[in-house]
């Protein structure tokens, strides 16, 4: 099974930051993650906040610890606020449950990791990182 390597997380970013620029979003950082929720790669423009890490790691690492999507995520947490409240709490407060989370799966289908992007709304985070991901070879599904 193919993974996210460093030059797929690498072109990941590269390919997510400059649809940023032409869809002339705020500044975004994005975090692409392996299969086991690992960075691999992290990436901040400049202008973006510095605290930006954490949250594109956390809207990632939900992606790839659950097997759900940011969008995913945000739904399950509006019907059954229980549930993520009690899925934050068992991975430590770190994940993040909004669009902009990216989950990744290889040509078969196979889940390989995660990418996290923030800095313009949730919506557009997820608009560029799935290019990104598409521009990789692989299939992101936000």
């Amino acid at each position: 099974m193919a993974g996210i390597n460093l030059g797929k997380a690498r072109t990941i970013i590269r390919k997510t930051l400059a649809k940023g620029r032409e869809m002339e979003l705020k500044p975004l950082s994005v975090a692409v993650l392996d299969g086991g929720g690992n960075l691999l790669a992290f990436e901040r423009e400049d202008g973006a906040a510095p605290g930006r890490f954490e949250i594109a790691r956390g809207k990632a690492y939900g992606c790839v610890m659950l097997g759900m999507t940011g969008t995913q995520q945000r739904d399950r947490a509006e019907a059954q606020a229980y549930f993520m409240a009690a899925v934050n709490g068992a991975y430590d407060g770190k994940t993040i449950p909004v669009p902009g989370g990216i989950l990744v799966r290889d040509k078969r289908g196979q889940i390989v990791g995660a990418v996290g992007v923030t800095g313009d709304t949730s919506e557009n985070d997820a608009e560029a990182g799935l290019f990104g991901v598409d521009a990789a070879g692989l299939v992101g599904e936000a």
